[in-house]
């Protein structure tokens, strides 16, 4: 499937999906709070930030009320307009359309901080996958951070976006015999592994800085954390920041957040 089609499904997939409330649930903002935890830990006054797939501009939008001055960029038009909509006159934010995997309407070494928090999770070529890291890290400045998210479970967790026997997500080419997703955009999602992320990591000139599963046990405990009152979500939070790094634990998470410098 070309890159055009691949645009075509995803389009038909976000015109329906509200993205917007996604991580609206308690649950669901476990991923919305660590990262942000985490981009903070590296952001200084006056610094430049591009959000690349920006989505509905859940993280663009929440970095402008701080006061940093924001680029975005989302392929979608759907969810262009809704961030759209969203923006205040107190908000200094621009949005664009744009594919990840060519951003040459951006300059060079350009922004301090760059996110790249949505394109991986649809890009089912190595070479699209690639290019959109290599785009990433050229407009970001030497010395820039770098914060990129993946899929980061089996395909058969993922049982709010494909349902179906495994007979059936193997007929449908999904899955292979050892439960490894395959790189189809009828999947929508491509979920990767630590090895695959490194590898594709090994020939750019970056140094990681954390590798983070996000939200690693709330697939699992969904209900229990929605439920959680405001005390005991702190306390839970706080047992998620002492594990979201280590690694018997990260490769359960169903969000990965790699970050990593430009050297």
């Amino acid at each position: 499937m070309n890159r055009q089609k691949e645009i075509e499904v995803l389009n038909e997939y976000y015109n329906s999906h509200d993205e917007d409330g996604r991580l609206a649930p308690r649950a669901n903002s476990v991923e919305f709070i660590t990262t942000m935890k985490y981009i903070k830990k590296y952001l200084e006054k006056g610094m430049s930030i591009l959000e690349i797939g920006a989505g509905t501009g859940r993280y663009s939008l929440a970095l402008a009320d701080e006061g940093y001055n924001i680029d975005a960029v989302e392929l979608i038009p759907h969810n262009i307009d809704v961030f759209k909509s969203k923006i205040t006159p107190e908000q200094n934010v621009t949005v664009v359309q744009g594919d990840a995997c060519d951003l040459s309407f951006i300059e060079d070494n350009k922004y301090d901080i760059t996110l790249l928090l949505g394109p991986m999770y649809h890009l089912f070529k190595e070479e699209d996958r690639r290019s959109a890291i290599s785009e990433a890290i050229r407009v970001t400045k030497k010395g820039g951070v770098i914060f990129c998210a993946y899929v980061g479970v089996d395909i058969l967790i993922h049982q709010n976006y494909i349902t179906g026997t495994v007979n059936e997500l193997r007929e449908k080419g999904l899955i292979d015999g050892d439960f490894n997703a395959m790189p189809v955009p009828e999947g929508l999602f491509f979920p990767q592994r630590k090895e695959d992320i490194d590898k594709l990591m090994s020939d750019f000139n970056v140094t990681r800085l954390h590798y983070v599963g996000t939200d690693i046990l709330h697939r699992y405990m969904m209900d229990a954390i929605n439920a959680m009152n405001d005390d005991t979500f702190a306390d839970y939070m706080e047992y998620h920041y002492k594990i979201c790094e280590r690694e018997d634990c990260v490769g359960l998470s169903n969000h990965i957040l790699d970050i990593f410098r430009k050297e």
